[in-house]
């Protein structure tokens, strides 16, 4: 499985947001984005050009892959299978993306930030539905139960990150003494705290 190795401080100043990739550094003063407000390899005096219609449209592509730590080759695999689906291809892509096992172990607070609840899923530390799953792409749907393995109750890593879980999406529900989550429903576009406009990247892959 190809990993991204880079600093991952710098995709942020890339996209000039925060896209919360190293949890708790990223709500503190040590957070890049806070420091240089200004992409890597680009001094402050130095100014920006104008985006073109394609810059802004590939900006936005870059900005979704990169929160949830897709790389290049799955996101437009993601993007077809959205297409081939009834409804907005763009409310699809972020769907799809949404209920990723490692997404929604990041969205339980069972990990601090989405690339820690991929080393956690791949180090079998979930089971889903009673079944042992280990892929962090693997889909859930509605209806679907996750829940902490017994040998891997007592890390501190999640029960860490639990503590200072944001709040509860509606459309998940958790168990915080037994830990377990459950989707209780599909997403909507409403219920995913995402800030990026999903019809740029359906208009760049259109072209």
């Amino acid at each position: 499985m190809a990993v991204y190795h880079e600093s991952r401080c710098r995709l942020c100043r890339r996209e000039g947001v925060k896209l919360f990739l190293k949890g708790d550094r990223c709500k503190s003063e040590k957070c890049a984005v806070e420091r240089r407000a200004y992409p890597p390899g680009m001094r402050m005096t130095k100014r920006r050009r104008a985006s073109s219609e394609y810059n802004v449209q590939l900006r936005e592509k870059q900005k979704m892959r990169r929160i949830y730590g897709v790389l290049e080759r799955q996101f437009h695999t993601y993007f077809k299978k959205a297409a081939q689906k009834q409804g907005v291809t763009g409310e699809n892509l972020l769907r799809l993306l949404e209920l990723r096992l490692d997404n929604i172990v990041y969205r339980l607070g069972f990990a601090p930030s989405r690339s820690a609840a991929r080393l956690l899923a791949l180090h079998n530390h979930f089971i889903v539905n009673n079944k042992k799953v280990n892929v962090p792409s693997y889909q859930l749907k509605e209806g679907d139960v996750i829940q902490v393995r017994e040998s891997s109750k007592n890390m501190e890593t999640i029960h860490g990150a639990l503590k200072s879980a944001k709040e509860m999406p509606e459309w998940l529900s958790v168990d915080k003494v037994k830990l377990t989550g459950t989707v209780v429903r599909t997403p909507a576009r409403a219920d995913i705290p995402v800030d990026v406009q999903e019809h740029l990247v359906v208009e760049l892959y259109s072209k």
